[in-house]
């Protein structure tokens, strides 16, 4: 059912990896559910089907705009946070900009010409903030303060063919192809796959494919991928809530050119009196490689649905949609001495105060940290019990693991 060698290095490097199609015949449980006629009059196809079609897409080139919501329902400490600023090496650094996309609604321009030309451009506000990888530079330029920040990559672009990690030019690429890829690894036998209605994305007939937790607790309530028609790319990416409400992530195309971007879209040269700060890279660490890791990971699906194993103070409970990850702290003060210490720092008590609700139960006593997506327990002796999971499924997973 794979494709060929050829396609699979093309695939991986841009579009949805190509062993998606592999993992999903083996493990994702199948429905065989067709598309209606509620959007677009397309041939039939089943899930499976859809998969394999987005496995196999091969587009290499594109350009068009995005937008990206995402209502996590954070607490405003958390909020705060997230609002950026303080980033050392100046506000063209790009970890800021990546915190900001798990908070608000971002507009986003996008280009690319294959594994080695890319560039994303925000376009909140009248200023914008762009990221360019061409070769071997990736550069980001914030117009408001007029500041640049660069890094000499080598190895960008090459992914893991060689035993070569991916590097920065490769997570640029983060999209809702990126999003999608990271949700189609993360489905196992625990997660119900169908195709859905048809609908019309940036003026692009599309499938679409939905997936759904069969297990009882995950705040998930499904998670659609809108599928190209033609050329298997997947064009929207909406998280929902098990609650109901407006999506959780909601990230997709709003206009999209599959043609070969012009040459200069990627040209970037530092504006004069800008203040330029190179990036680090010593064998994949800092600079510019570090800060993308959490683009590529966002909104951390593929742990968390997935069921990855933890490691060192960490031991993941249950599997699929309804795995926690409870981590031993150390901390050898409780919280309920935090409370009631008035030489406290300020820090702490805002994150205190943050928390929601005190729960008890055979492990003791806690506080639980809520999100529409991820749900955390603090208990009283410096666990912690986390998933996309309810609150009361911390409180089961922290009894019977106390």
């Amino acid at each position: 059912m794979a494709p060929n060698t050829k396609t699979s290095r093309k695939a991986a490097r841009y579009a949805v990896p190509v062993a998606v199609a592999g993992v999903a015949a083996a493990t994702v449980a199948m429905v065989p559910a067709f598309a209606n006629a509620g959007g677009p009059d397309l041939p039939k196809v089943t899930a499976q089907q859809l998969i394999e079609k987005v496995a196999a897409s091969d587009v290499q080139q594109l350009s068009g705009t995005a937008r990206i919501t995402t209502d996590l329902g954070l607490p405003k400490i958390a909020s705060g946070l997230l609002g950026g600023g303080g980033i050392a090496g100046g506000s063209a650094n790009p970890e800021d900009k990546v915190a900001q996309l798990a908070n608000g609604s971002h507009t986003l321009r996008v280009a690319a010409d294959g594994p080695d030309r890319q560039r994303l451009t925000f376009l909140d506000g009248k200023d914008e903030y762009s990221l360019i990888h061409n070769g071997d530079d990736v550069w980001g330029y914030d117009s408001k303060s007029n500041e640049v920040f660069h890094e000499k990559n080598a190895e960008a672009g090459k992914g893991k063919d060689g035993g070569k990690e991916h590097k920065t030019g490769d997570r640029l690429a983060a999209s809702p192809q990126k999003l999608a890829e990271e949700i189609l690894t993360a489905a196992g036998p625990t997660t119900d796959v169908s195709v859905g209605d048809t609908a019309q994305v940036a003026g692009r007939d599309a499938y679409q494919l939905v997936l759904k937790p069969k297990q009882s607790g995950s705040t998930v309530g499904s998670v659609q991928i809108a599928v190209d028609a033609k050329n298997g790319v997947p064009l929207r990416v909406q998280l929902l809530s098990a609650q109901g409400g407006k999506p959780i992530v909601d990230a997709g195309f709003t206009k999209v050119d599959f043609a070969k971007p012009a040459a200069d879209t990627f040209a970037f040269t530092a504006p004069k009196g800008a203040k330029v700060t190179e990036g680090v890279d010593e064998a994949g660490k800092g600079g510019a490689n570090e800060h993308w890791k959490a683009l590529e990971s966002f909104p951390g699906l593929g742990g968390l649905a997935g069921g990855a194993g933890g490691k060192g103070d960490v031991k993941v409970l249950g599997e699929g949609w309804s795995t926690v990850a409870r981590i031993d702290s150390g901390v050898d003060r409780s919280l309920k001495d935090l409370e009631n210490d008035k030489n406290a720092p300020k820090q702490a008590k805002q994150f205190l105060d943050s928390l929601g609700d005190k729960v008890t139960g055979k492990f003791g006593e806690g506080r639980v940290l809520s999100t529409r997506l991820v749900n955390a327990l603090i208990t009283d002796d410096g666990k912690v019990y986390v998933g996309a999971v309810t609150k009361d499924a911390l409180v089961k997973a922290a009894d019977a693991n106390k």
